[in-house]
């Protein structure tokens, strides 16, 4: 992860602490890069978030799940049968 200090100096103990604060208040996103910018006596904070992988959900009873194993068999049938529309695909 890379971190910018903009506008002044910081010790490395502050930029723990901010790589914290971004932590909790984003708790499981990635930090790809964080700009720390400092205005006299605050400092603003820039995040940028690494690429989430995009997980396949399954639509049930009007919920998301994302593992049919967790769906009974009625439902993993339904789906096993249901059409499957390409995206993108050439018809």
């Amino acid at each position: 992860m890379k971190v910018n200090v903009i506008g002044g100096e910081m010790s490395p103990q502050e930029i723990d602490e901010y790589i914290a604060y971004v932590g909790k208040k984003y708790p499981g996103r990635q930090l790809r890069q964080l700009d720390l910018l400092i205005d006299g006596e605050f400092v603003d904070i820039r995040t940028y978030f690494k690429d989430t992988d995009f997980q396949h959900a399954y639509r049930s009873a009007d919920y998301l799940v994302n593992d049919m194993d967790k769906l009974n068999d009625a439902k993993q049938k339904e789906f096993s049968e249901k059409q499957r529309h390409g995206v993108g695909e050439d018809e």
